[in-house]
């Protein structure tokens, strides 16, 4: 049993290491937060531990969409729900960068600076939860349709989302909107996308953009640490197979 939990500790040791540092950098935001109201007696940059909490959700199915896509009666009969309701919650995730735009508004009882790194420590958690979540979707379309379809996900994922934070920041309508009143929320949506303003259209186009940047980085980031890691465990074999070999005789 020991023997079993240390093989899985070391086959899954990037894995726990990344799901800890998550959960790190949360409660640092938490501590951030809570010392500010303590300083200042006032409840600013509450609303950043809200956020952080729905950028968990998407986080959360997308590993048990990843967890179970193994087998097919969960593939084809569970997944397609959980997916849905990832689509929904997504846009929570790199939501939180908007949250930067509550700088502007002026620091009141701590410094501007203890602020700024309260927002941009909870902003680059959500976008790294979002990164992450999305890797595991595309992983799960990846195995199922196909690469091209991986990233053709990808890419409409990003848009999709961008046009959420869109609604959200400035419409005002959130994830509960849609499971609450489908029919209200989706008549006004499509009242968006009927009748898109320059506003949307620019904000939508950038923030697409400016993700995909961030999710291509660091996805090419960790896969090259990948083929360093490959690279050195094959060193030793190949080192071992140049040296001469010696026939006692």
């Amino acid at each position: 049993m020991i023997n079993k939990l240390r093989n899985f500790t070391i086959r899954n040791r990037h894995n726990l290491a990344v799901f800890i540092l998550l959960n790190i950098a949360c409660a640092m935001c938490i501590g951030l937060v809570g010392a500010r109201v303590a300083y200042s007696e006032s409840g600013r940059h509450l609303g950043l531990i809200w956020n952080l909490f729905l950028a968990w959700i998407p986080f959360i199915l997308s590993y048990i969409a990843h967890a179970t896509s193994w087998r097919r009666v969960t593939l084809y009969f569970i997944i397609p729900f959980i997916a849905f309701l990832w689509l929904i919650f997504f846009p929570n995730a790199p939501y939180m960068l908007t949250d930067l735009q509550d700088l502007t508004r002026g620091n009141v009882g701590a410094p501007l600076w203890y602020d700024v790194i309260i927002v941009v420590w909870c902003s680059w958690t959500g976008m790294l939860l979002g990164v992450i979540s999305l890797y595991l979707m595309q992983n799960v379309v990846h195995r199922t349709f196909g690469r091209n379809a991986g990233w053709v996900f990808v890419f409409v994922i990003s848009a999709t989302s961008s046009f959420g934070i869109y609604v959200g920041r400035f419409v005002r309508l959130n994830s509960w909107d849609i499971l609450q009143n489908p029919a209200e929320t989706a008549m006004e949506i499509l009242g968006l996308v009927i009748d898109p303003s320059m506003r949307l259209a620019a904000f939508t186009l950038l923030y697409t953009i400016f993700f995909i940047f961030v999710y291509l980085l660091l996805y090419s980031f960790s896969h090259m640490l990948q083929e360093q890691n490959i690279k050195a465990n094959e060193a030793p074999e190949q080192l071992a197979e140049t040296q001469p070999t010696y026939v006692q005789k």
